[in-house]
């Protein structure tokens, strides 16, 4: 009986005051001994000093009533007129409150409706005052009518512009918004494998309609004289390459601010010139930038070609940019007009931005063509299968075009057929068709596009293919004339005029006649060029469209079983050929820096979510910069430990980093790695012949007169790793000891050696106080500044890496990383001769070194 008391007495003390206490003797007492006097006891007891326990002997029950005569009026009172937002209703006892009382008040009894009315009342008049009349909703079938859709679609492309291909995407892809873009990010099934098949074996297709296209017109000297101040010999290819010139082939070089070489990197580019017309005196040049990269090269462009607005406004050139202002102001002044039309524009400009520049001195215009050219991207060996089964040659031409010009190029188009893969064309050559509506040759099902093994006729015309490429009178299309693209805009057939016209047709199934002609510009994708290994991998073509047939064009290339990728795949294009991808391997252009602090802002972020005992502790781990590398400092502590800064009289602020593009000095760093022989042909095409010319030693004086000319510069190099592993983002680059190669001589299937842990210092927390302290320190992240990170850990650091995987290619882990120019060098004076270009690779959340080699592609 005891614990029962005990339990009751507790409930008993469930509710009672702080300052109420009720003692017990305990569980344990015995009857025997003498149990101790229970009681309730008011008040604090400590010190042993309270109140006493005793009863009173006698209470007044005059007094004790006119106490407790104001706490049961003012009880009385709140029961029986209830304030604020209690209801009548808890006047009631609980057997006889119902629901339906609070929508009915005859359902209360007749003392308290009076007070029930005056609360509703009350509630009526507070929600009037405070909330605004909410408008009736539109049913669900008048907000999908066409007008109120496309009204609404942009409207919520105001900032972030969609693509033509938006509604197909945003159903099967995780959509990103960036660079003023909504860009299909990856599929929301698992599809990497089925891409990686597709890239391999038939054709992947991406929409790459968000890649600004800048237009300049005018002489040829001119253009050339003012875009020479953008461009550099010794990183390739300019704009005056011969093989681009002559518009038969499409060219790809790197963009530097004017007159700023090696210095002011902006990005790469793509370049296509028109071909030349007869009685043309000016000529026409296509440059193609990442929007990223667009308003910093647009800058330079106006700057070397001393160009002006020309045109007040956008609308002028893209009528339909303002369509929702225009009819949102036609709603407000009850004016009733047709529906808007869907947005066909740039997102990267702000409303009102010029979109044509022009020079009176040069006579250069600039023309900004964003979105106003579709470009879709067939990645694969069967990409000119698919093509060639999906565009058929149109029947009927534009006024003013040449027939003769449109029959070769309907041979040259038909030969691909005879081609087994895209690799085997020349790299960037350029064919001008003109097709029909491909709506109109739609299968009934989806399949899969396989290519022709019957023997080609034509054996000579597509030997003839594979040699010399198209010709350069076939690269010409009507899609360089503006006029001829807005027509061909103007006058597209919708989805439900050509479904009413199949209707009508008497044969169900049989084909429609053409109504229209499509000028489509054909651009080849050399795919991988650089190194010895899977040459031409990747390949493809580009396919340039007028803007607004996009989907007309895009749904019968999705009939032909192509799988679709999207950005996400492109990085990974990007990787499997070796080289970088715009901007994520850039880090010396302002577009490269912006993506770092993005990114780093993510991690960080990511980082954060976790609980703190999940979170990896990176200072244990030996890792400074988990989040973003700082190249600034590799380089100046490179500088300094191979005492280039004394010999040459340079401080640490005087020059920023940059990234060694000179091919002439890539050759030789490549050729010291490889150690063996390389093949060169002769610049004499006269002299048909190879001759083998052994790369320049690798001596102290020849890697010391390289530091000291880039010895802030940083090398971009491919990794692969000899053993298991999976490169992750940010791995570090280390340098082997002299233990660590004999170890790997040894064994050759050795996991590598191991990183000491680290001691994570305990560091003060930030103070609110303390305005230099007021940025809270995370527990397992070094804050910057950052001490050494060349020595910080055992094996001094030569770089990071910014893309790793698993590589399905090579089947083994791979990355692309940058290191330091200087440490690379002194790297590889002190490694032997046959073991050139070994690196050791750690992971940022792993002690576990993994040996990979260096191998540079040229």
């Amino acid at each position: 009986m005891t614990g029962a008391k005990d339990r009751m007495r507790e409930k008993k003390m469930k509710n009672q005051p702080r300052n109420v206490t009720y003692t017990s003797s305990g569980r344990g007492a015995g009857r025997g001994q003498g149990s101790q006097v229970c009681g309730w006891v008011r008040g604090h007891q400590a010190g042993g000093h309270g109140y006493s326990q005793d009863l009173p002997k006698y209470i007044t029950a005059s007094y004790f009533a006119k106490a407790r005569a104001a706490e049961v009026s003012a009880m009385l009172k709140a029961v029986s007129k209830p304030a604020a937002s209690c209801h009548v209703f808890n006047a009631l006892p609980k057997h006889m409150r119902r629901r339906a009382m609070s929508h009915d008040c005859k359902r209360l009894p007749t003392r308290l409706r009076e007070g029930a009315l005056r609360l509703a009342e009350r509630s009526q008049r507070a929600a009037d005052k405070q909330k605004k009349p909410v408008p009736k909703s539109r049913s669900r079938r008048a907000r999908r009518r066409h007008g109120n859709l496309l009204l609404e679609f942009n409207r919520r492309q105001k900032k972030n512009r969609w693509l033509e291909t938006h509604i197909w995407h945003s159903k099967r892809f995780h959509m990103l918004k960036t660079w003023s873009f909504c860009v299909p990010l990856k599929p929301t099934a698992k599809s990497f494998r089925a891409s990686y098949r597709a890239m391999n074996t038939h054709a992947l297709l991406q929409d790459l309609s968000y890649y600004c296209c800048l237009e300049l017109r005018g002489s040829e000297d001119q253009i050339l004289r003012a875009l020479a101040r953008l461009t550099n010999k010794q990183t390739g290819r300019t704009f005056a390459a011969v093989s681009c010139l002559s518009g038969a082939r499409q060219g790809m070089l790197q963009l530097y601010k004017a007159d700023r070489f090696p210095q002011g990197a902006l990005g790469p580019a793509e370049f296509l010139w028109r071909p030349r017309a007869p009685d043309a005196a000016h000529r026409q040049l296509w440059i193609w930038l990442h929007p990223a990269l667009k308003q910093e090269v647009l800058a330079e462009l106006l700057l070397v070609c001393v160009c002006s607005p020309a045109v007040s406004v956008s609308e002028d050139l893209h009528p339909e940019a303002d369509t929702a202002e225009k009819k949102r102001k036609m709603r407000d002044e009850g004016d009733t007009g047709p529906p808007s039309k869907r947005m066909l524009g740039d997102g990267t400009r702000p409303a009102g931005a010029p979109v044509r520049w022009e020079s009176t001195d040069t006579h250069i215009t600039i023309s900004d063509l964003t979105m106003e050219i579709v470009r879709f991207r067939l990645i694969g060996p069967l990409a000119h299968t698919v093509l060639t089964d999906t565009l058929r040659p149109a029947s009927e031409m534009w006024s003013g075009e040449d027939e003769s010009l449109h029959q070769q190029q309907t041979h040259t188009f038909q030969r691909l057929r005879g081609v087994c893969s895209t690799a085997e064309l020349p790299a960037g050559c350029v064919l001008g068709l003109t097709v029909d509506d491909p709506r109109l040759t739609l299968p009934q099902k989806r399949g899969k596009t396989v290519p022709d093994l019957q023997p080609s006729t034509e054996e000579d015309g597509v030997r003839d293919l594979r040699l010399r490429g198209v010709a350069a009178h076939c690269s010409q299309s009507s899609l360089w004339d503006e006029s001829i693209r807005e027509c061909v805009t103007r006058d597209r057939l919708s989805d439900q005029e050509l479904n009413r016209r199949r209707s009508d047709l008497l044969v169900p199934g049989s084909r429609l006649s053409s109504s229209s002609a499509v000028p489509v510009l054909l651009v080849h994708q050399a795919g991988r060029v650089c190194g010895e290994e899977r040459r031409h991998w990747g390949s493809g073509w580009d396919l340039l469209l007028p803007k607004g047939w996009g989907m007309a064009f895009w749904v019968p290339l999705v009939y032909r079983g192509v799988r679709v990728g999207g950005l996400h795949m492109s990085v990974k294009h990007s990787q499997l050929m070796g080289q970088p991808h715009f901007p994520h391997d850039y880090p010396d252009c302002p577009a490269g820096e912006r993506f770092q602090s993005e990114q780093e802002s993510e991690l960080l972020e990511n980082f954060k979510r976790r609980p703190p005992s999940k979170r990896t502790n990176y200072i244990k781990h030996g890792c400074l910069a988990p989040f973003r590398c700082p190249w600034q400092q590799l380089t100046e502590e490179w500088e300094e430990l191979v005492s280039l800064s004394e010999a040459t009289g340079s401080s640490r602020d005087e020059m920023p980093f940059t990234v060694l593009r000179s091919l002439k000095e890539l050759r030789l760093l490549s050729g010291w790695i490889r150690r063996r022989l390389r093949l060169r042909v002769t610049p004499d095409p006269a002299l048909a012949r190879l001759r083998v010319t052994p790369d320049p030693p690798l001596t102290p004086a020849a890697a010391a007169a390289l530091q000291k000319e880039f010895r802030r510069s940083l090398l971009w190099v491919r990794l692969r790793l000899l053993s298991k592993g999976q490169p992750a983002l940010h791995a570090m680059v280390c340098v082997p000891t002299t233990s660590d190669l004999q170890l790997l001589r040894a064994d050759g299937h050795c996991s590598g050696p191991q990183e000491p842990r680290h001691t994570d210092h305990p560091r003060a927390r930030s103070d609110p106080a303390d305005p230099e302290r007021r940025e809270p320190v995370l527990r397992g992240v070094c804050p910057p500044p950052f001490p050494r990170v060349v020595s910080h850990c055992s094996r001094p650091v030569l770089g990071w890496v910014t893309q790793g995987d698993f590589s399905l290619t090579s089947g083994c882990g791979e990355a692309l990383a940058f290191i330091s120019l200087t440490g690379l060098t002194h790297t590889l004076l002190t490694q032997p001769q046959d073991q050139r270009g070994l690196v050791l690779l750690r992971n940022p959340a792993s002690l576990q070194y993994r040996f990979a080699q260096i191998s540079l592609d040229t």
